[in-house]
């Protein structure tokens, strides 16, 4: 295996980890917790800004650790 079909075997597998993870952990509770679905809607909308901000978390601290390594 050629060094690039590592580097993308090893983002598919965390970006499907981390989507399974997101799914598990955050939106199917949040999904569960109401009844109705309008607030199923929302809050389903309102873990999606979690993802981002979680997803912006990681990539800032990626960021950092590359422009820190060099």
């Amino acid at each position: 295996m050629s060094r690039t079909t590592i580097n993308e075997l090893v983002a598919v597998c965390a970006g499907t980890f981390g989507l399974a993870l997101y799914t598990g952990l955050i939106l199917v509770p949040a999904w569960t917790a109401y009844t109705r679905l309008w607030q199923r809607v929302a809050a389903t909308v309102l873990t999606l800004y979690v993802l981002t901000v979680l997803v912006g978390i990681g990539v800032g601290a990626a960021s950092a650790a590359i422009y820190f390594w060099g």
